[in-house]
This record gives C-alpha cells, structure tokens and sequence, in this order.
C-alpha cells in the first residue's frame, strides 16, 4: 500500500505508542490482577420483543435429494466412515487427553513446531487460544495452560502443511465436496488469494490487488449497501473485528450478522432488560469460591475442558454441583486433571484414582423442560421460605435492588407441578433435592451454554435463571453471579466492538464523532433474516470474515441455495471448510494469518487482544513463523478492501492502522467505553477486566434496578410418533472444525453420522444397535429428510434424540427461531425416525426419475 502523509512512516504521532510495543519496562509485575474500570459498561445488546423480524416464508428444501441437484456438495458425504461402539466413559480428560494432545500437535505442526506453540498459548506474553472463550487464571499460570481441544485447536492453526495454488488446481470444486469436513481441514493451510470466476469448478491464484479490485467493483456496482452481508467469526480478534464493522458502516450498512446470533444471542436478550448487561457477571475467582454451581445445557468437559479444572477448585474449596443436562456427560461426572501428572506428589494418585467427583446431583431433564425445572426449584423454595421465614429468600436485597418480586413469586406459586415434571421429565422429589442444596446458600452461580439459548424459550429460560438468583440475592457479590459461556474465543469480544446489526446510539454517535461519517441508523440484518435475504435474492454480495455459515447455521441446503444467488462470496480464511465451496458466481477465498501466526507490519511484530466470557481483554501476539505463502493478516486484509473500495469517500487513516494496531486501539479508547488507555492496560501482563455493573450491583437497566421477569411456560404438542432432537458437538470437534470422528467420552469411535437414541424408543421402532436409519424433522406441515444415519442406543430421556452438528443441521428450520433472540432453535427440533429399509422402494423409484429428468 502507498505511503500517505498522515502514516506512522511519515508522522510517529499516528502510530499509537510504537515504542511501547512489548516493551516489558512498561508493563506491571506478573500476576497483578487489574482493577475493573469505573466507566458504565457498554451493553451492546437491545432486548427488543417488538421488534419486527424478517418473516418471509422460505419453502423447505428437498434435503435428501440435493446431493443429486448440485455438482457441489452443501452438507457432509453420506459415505459412512465405520462406526465401533464402546460404552462411554465416566471420567474426563487424564492421560488420556496429555497424549492426544501431544498426538495431535505433533502430528499437524511438527514436533518442535507444535510443542513451541503449545507452551506459548493462554501464556502472558503468548497468544490466545482459537478455541473457547474460557478465562485464564488471573495470577499464576501453569506452563500448559491449555487443554485437549485448545491442543487440538493449536495444532489445527500451527499446520505446516499448505493447502496451496496446485491443491486447488488438481482438485475442482465439487471434488473437495465430497471429502469429509475432517479431510478438508487436514489439507493445510491457505496460502495464497484464490478466486473462482463464473463458470469455473476450480480456485485459481489472484493477486491481492486484483483480488480488491474484485471486492470494490462488485460492492459499488449494488444498488443499495443493504443488498451486501457481512459476516464475522467469533475466532476474529478485536482489532480487525472494529475495522471490519467500521467498514460495512462507512460503506453504508448495519448488515452484520455474526455467530453470536445463533448462540448466546438469547442469553444477551435475557440478561439486558433483567441485569442491565449482556454478559454475565462473575469472574473465575467468583468460580473458585461458590458454594453452589449450576451447570445447565453445557458439557464442559468437551467445549470448555479448561473449565473442569476451575470446578475442581470448588469442590475442593466444599461447593455443591447441580449438573442439568438431557444427557450424561463425562465432564459432569468426575475429572482427572492433567496437571496433576506434572506433580510427582500427585502423578500417580491421579492416573490410577478414579479423579474428582464433579457432579453431587444429576438432573436429566428433557430438551427444553429447563424452565419448568427452574420453577420446580423455585417453587420449593418458596415452600421452604414460608416453613422458615427470612431464611430462604434475601429479603433485603430484593427490596433494595430489584423490582417486580410479587408478580414473579405469583407466577411460581401458579405453576402446577403436574405442568412442572410434565414438561422437564424432573420429579417433583429430585427438585426437592436440588432446592434443599439450595436454599441455605447464598453464593450460587448458574453457568450455561447453547443448550439453553438455543431453546425455543432460550431468553424466557435465561429470565428465569436471573429469577432463581435474585430471590437469593446470589448476585454482585464473591463467589455469586451469572455466566453464560461463551463458544469462539473472541465471541464476546466482536460485539463489544461493534459487530452487531442493531448497535446503539451512543455507539454510532462515537463512530460519527471520531470518523467524520454519518452512520446508518437503519437496523441491519442478524444471520437467519440474512439467509432469507440471500435465499429470496435481495443481496448481491455476501464477505465472511472467517467462520463456516453453511456448517453453522440452520437448513445447511436453503443457506446453499442463498449463496449461489450472490454475485460474489468472499471468504477470509485460515484453512478450507466446505463453505468455501458453495460459492456465488465469483468468489474470493483470501487466506489469513491465525492467532499463533507471526504478524510483522511496518512498525514491527504486531499485537491483537481478545475479550474471554468474563470480560478480560489480553493481548494476543503470536510466535509461529507462517507458512510460506502469500497471507495477509485480518487488518490487512480489511484495509486493503477500505481503501479499494471506498476510496475518496473515506477520511479514515487505513494505511496508519495496517501499518501500526496501536492506532487502531486508539480509536477504540475514544470510542468504546472501558477501553481508556487501551494501549498501555493491553501491555499489563494479563489484560485488564472491563466494567461490568451487575459485578457490583449496579444495574443499568431503564428503572436502574434488576428486574424479576414474569416468564410464560409454554407447553407443546407431539404426535404419538415423533421425537424431540437437539444437536451437539463430538469430542473431537470445535464448532463447525472437526479434527476426527470419533466421540470418546461418549463411546463413539469412527463416525459422525449417528442418532442417540433411548432404547426404548428403538424398541418402539423396531430399530437396533447400529441399524441404518433415515431421520425427518417436521415443522409447519413441511418435512426435511437426511438419510443414512447409524442408530445408538444411549442414557438419554424417552422422547429425545441426539445428533451432531453439522450433520443434522440439514432438519433445523430456518423458520423456527427462539422469541426476541431470533437464535435457531437447534436444541428443539420435531423429528420422525424410521429404518432405512423402510423407505428403500420409494427412494429407488423417485431416483430412477430423477435420472430420467436429468
């Protein structure tokens, strides 16, 4: 990029604090612990339950016969990889995760490679990892402090293997599809900018100036900014993540949608107008010093593993463990943790023991019965209150802070419990055992994850979570408070920065004050009401900033469908996934650096940061060589776009913000509240918390209170035959990455493609162990179908299944959507199972047909 007047190469005063760029005489002691900042905190959530949504019918697809209609495959290949059943294991993590952590980083970065990464991620002065957003320890951190999947995540980033120009030459298109998405990830990294022109089945090699050429004239050739989407991952750092909304909103739209609003989008919703705030309000210390811990819709030991070690800590430390799950999960059951074999004290009791006890009471609730368990919970508490007044419920803390008790209690009391045990498969005497742990306590924290935001009634279900923890006054205080968990490592931080399809006032009217534009003020489109929008043509240009859509959103072929109809996709990667297949008539597949990567610019080795699920931002610098290649990092990437395709309009310094992300920071210090003298808090070794109200009993609510919610328990009708199906990730995946097909803990070895099933719903069906079978999910009269599922019978309640994403994404309808959060309710789909056999003659016949149209 040329030199401009205004560059730090020409004016040091607009590179930030260059000179502090690791600069370790700057920064405090290790272990020093950050104080929370005195600003408001910014609540980028508005819970809106008016607000109008895009509603327009999308007929379902013909799901079973796409793999005939399309060259290119939108969903997995049905070929099935060879299943070996075990019975699943009651204990997580152990050795066995130490050596497949080490197989893992060895096998795809190289001994040397892999080990240096290991040793350098979650570190202070390392990066942070790809995969979840769980907390590091604010003050001292183990050597490996990281966990199985955070391996396998590192050792999937530090590939040394490139998936380069020749790889996409000798491979078309529609020949990547029908590789499984493991083998599409183990092809290497991305290495050079790649483009697909109309009627292409190949990547061919683009420079990146043609690449932004591309870019500009297919966005300045739409009509209006709102016919362009811009989708972002939760694995984007903070630092691209604003330049990329400062982008689309210079370019004119608020048409952001990103992962967020398929997972705790519902939990934002809920917390907003309860709280004040759209995150939770604990801190991992708070973890450590609880007496009580609910853990609903959440398998840590899978998606959070490092959050097993912080429950060790509070079962030492004598808290109870309420685990809520439709299945039994190994995490919640007992726990060996890995760094104990580097104790020589510890080392063998750990290897021959049977670990810590994770879980004191199990409740197997039905999917989408957790609000009828809540206020089966509540209930007695209630109960308890009247036989010892005072004693139950903090009286004295719900008149102080909180408005709307009688009617919330009134709400309980009304609740049958016949409609309670009804709708959660919880009796009424286990609810007793869990409110009996519960009622003398007064530090409680209630964890979460997808397994309740993407319920039908995921922000009525998050209400009812704050309900529980208001009357027992178990919030802004040690040891107390509420935290969902977040997915992507840097999820939570994306909407901090602003991407977001409906931000603010206060937060456009700073954008407008510090880049001398105008903002649109029009609300954009979150992710299903921009599936729609692509799927009925009304957009032209659709730019993923990173993630996979078409593995992470729901009815895989109506997402497929929407993007052939745009007239470019661009993608920003680090390795291939099968969204980068689907393509429109032109698209771009422009390769990136990840968070292990080396990032040099003109002012020296560049930092990013990343903000984990309880409010900790910290810087991100990786220490890996890239891969030899053409990359350009994430701001790069984005400036580069800036620049070709805005030109004269923008007043924006793109070229001092490539060169230096300390410039970048100080935009967002004068921007976003919390972030004050961002430059130098980032240098702390640790980071800096940002303000979070409710961790201090400052509810910034409308009325200034935390409000009690009166939530509605719906009830819901099934035919005789249909069962209830969630989706879920194996062992041996992140989101939408899969590293391999196998499901240790919960006994599945080589394969993806199965159904859990209770065994008396087989039985019912006449179907057995390992039988294939066909799965179709019923919504609104239309009917979705997958074919070639392996049956497993599995502890899981009679009238619930059990599948992985993305596999069975195919049956999640985009129109069913969660109220207010418009979050895919794939934690609640109506599905019918029959044998394979069954359908046989019928599927010949329609396939001979086919053929003859064809």
């Amino acid at each position: 990029m040329p030199d401009t007047p205004h560059s730090p190469q020409n004016d040091p005063s607009k590179a930030g604090r260059t000179h502090e760029q690791g600069a370790e005489a700057n920064a405090p002691k290790s272990g020093e612990r950050p104080a929370q900042g005195a600003a408001p905190a910014p609540n980028h959530y508005r819970s809106d339950p008016n607000r109008t949504h895009v509603h327009a019918h999308i007929p379902a697809p013909d799901v079973a016969n796409a793999k005939y209609e399309h060259p290119v495959l939108a969903q997995p290949p049905e070929a099935l990889t060879g299943l070996q059943l075990e019975e699943r294991q009651k204990i997580a993590a152990g050795v066995t995760a130490v050596l497949k952590s080490m197989q893992f980083s060895w096998s795809e970065g190289g001994m040397t490679r892999g080990t240096h990464a290991l040793l350098k991620m979650n570190q202070k002065d390392g990066f942070d990892c790809s995969s979840c957003a769980w907390p590091d320890p604010d003050e001292h951190r183990s050597v490996a402090e990281f966990c199985e999947n955070g391996a396998k995540a590192s050792a999937s980033d530090s590939d040394h293997r490139a998936a380069g120009p020749e790889f996409f030459a000798k491979h078309s298109l529609a020949e990547l599809s029908r590789m499984t998405d493991r083998d599409l990830n183990n092809a290497g990294r991305l290495t050079h900018p790649l483009v697909k022109r109309p009627g292409d089945n190949h990547y061919s090699r683009i420079a990146w100036p043609d690449a932004f050429d591309i870019i500009a004239k297919e966005l300045n050739a739409i009509k209006s900014p709102e016919e362009a989407i811009f989708y972002t991952s939760g694995k984007v750092p903070n630092e691209p993540a604003f330049l990329f909304q400062l982008f689309a909103r210079e370019f004119g739209t608020n048409n952001l949608p990103d992962c967020s609003n398929m997972c705790h989008e519902s939990s934002g919703s809920g917390l907003t107008p309860t709280t004040g705030l759209g995150k939770g309000s604990v801190t991992l210390n708070d973890i450590h010093e609880a007496e009580v811990l609910i853990i609903m819709g959440q398998n840590p030991g899978t998606n959070h593993p490092r959050m097993l070690s912080a429950l060790q800590i509070a079962k030492k430390n004598g808290a109870k463990i309420i685990s809520v799950n439709p299945l039994i999960e190994a995490g919640l059951n007992h726990f060996r943790n890995p760094q104990d074999f580097m104790n020589p004290l510890r080392a063998m009791g750990t290897l021959l023991g049977g670990g810590t006890q994770i879980t004191d009471l199990y409740l197997q609730v039905r999917i989408d019965g957790d609000m009828a368990l809540l206020r089966g919970i509540m209930k007695h508490l209630f109960e308890a209150e009247e036989l010892n007044p005072g004693q139950v419920v903090d009286h004295a803390f719900v008149k102080e802070f909180t408005t709307g008790f009688e009617e919330f209690k009134q709400n309980i009391l009304d609740t049958s419990w016949e409609d309670i045990e009804t709708i959660s498969g919880i009796s009424r005497a286990q609810l007793l055992e869990a409110a009996n742990i519960i009622a003398r306590k007064q530090k409680i924290i209630v964890c979460w994850a997808m397994g309740i935001t993407q319920q039908r009634q995921g922000v009525e279900t998050v209400k009812e979570i704050v309900n529980l923890l208001l009357m027992k006054g178990a919030i802004g205080k040690p040891g107390a408070g509420t935290c969902p968990v977040r997915g992507h490592s840097n999820v939570q931080g994306d909407r901090t920065m602003g991407i977001w399809e409906r931000m603010p006032k206060h937060f456009l009217d700073s954008l407008e004050k510090e880049f001398g534009f105008k903002p649109p003020t029009k609300d954009g489109f979150d992710v299903v009401e921009s599936i729609k929008a692509m799927r009925l043509g009304h957009t032209k240009v659709y730019f993923s900033l990173g993630g996979n859509l078409l593995a992470a959103g729901p009815d895989t072929e109506v997402i497929a469908e929407a993007m052939r109809k745009q007239k470019l996709t661009v993608y920003v990667g680090t390795k291939l996934n099968r969204g980068h297949l689907v393509t429109g008539e032109t698209s771009l597949l422009l390769p990136t650096f990840a968070h292990a990567d080396i990032d040099m610019q003109r002012a020296g080795h560049q930092m990013t940061s990343c903000e984990n699920s309880m409010g900790v931002v910290s810087q991100n610098k990786g220490v890996l060589v890239p891969v030899e290649g053409d990359q350009l990092s994430e701001v790069a990437i984005i400036c580069g776009m800036a620049i070709a395709t805005l030109g004269s309009k923008t007043k924006t310094d793109w070229v001092a913000m490539t060169e230096n992300y300390d410039v970048i920071r100080d935009h967002i210090a004068r921007v976003i509240p919390g972030f004050e003298d961002y430059n130098r808090k980032l240098r702390k070794p640790g980071g800096f918390y940002l303000p979070n109200g409710p961790r201090e009993r400052k509810f910034t609510t409308d009325n200034g209170k935390a409000n009690f919610s009166k939530t509605t328990l719906e009830k819901y009708h099934l035919e005789p035959d249909q069962l209830v199906l969630m989706t879920v990730r194996s062992h041996d995946q992140f989101n939408t990455t899969i590293y391999e097909y196998n499901d240790r803990y919960r006994g599945i070895h080589g394969e993806r493609r199965v159904l859990f099933m209770n065994p008396a719903d087989m039985a019912d069906r006449n179907i057995k162990a390992k039988d294939l079978i066909d799965i179709t999910s019923h919504y609104k009269g239309e009917q979705r179908r997958v074919e070639k599922f392996v049956a497993v019978p599995y502890d899981i309640p009679k009238g619930n299944v059990s599948a992985y994403f993305p596999e069975a994404n195919p049956l999640v309808p985009i129109g069913s959507v969660a109220k207010v959060s418009n979050t895919p309710t794939s934690k609640y789909v109506v599905v019918t199972v029959v044998p394979t056999a069954a359908n046989n003659d019928l599927r010949i016949k329609e396939r001979e047909k086919m053929m003859e149209q064809a």
